[in-house]
């Protein structure tokens, strides 16, 4: 989330995966996919530079995850493993 300004002075955060467009003319209008509208205190290039400081906040926090290793992202074990000796048999595929 990116925090921006109306112009009462209140502050927001808004998701910027959801901003289509910004426009500035004078005042900078954020417009979000579902077509809400907020105009904000921030110029154009300052709420692309936010956005783009929070786009590399978030790959910073993914490069901090640990490593895993042994268990691979599956929901079919691998054929090599004898441990689904005792699972029952996949059903049928429905028609």
């Amino acid at each position: 989330m990116i925090v921006v300004t109306r112009l009462n002075g209140t502050r927001f955060a808004v998701n910027p995966d959801l901003i289509e467009r910004i426009h500035e003319s004078p005042d900078t209008h954020l417009v979000t996919l579902d077509g809400a509208a907020y105009v904000v205190l921030e110029s154009l290039a300052e709420v692309v530079e936010l956005i783009a400081d929070y786009r590399a906040y978030v790959l910073s926090k993914a490069r901090d995850f640990p490593a895993v290793t042994g268990y691979p992202l599956s929901l079919v074990p691998d054929a090599e493993t004898d441990d689904d000796a005792g699972s029952p048999d996949p059903e049928a595929p429905r028609k």
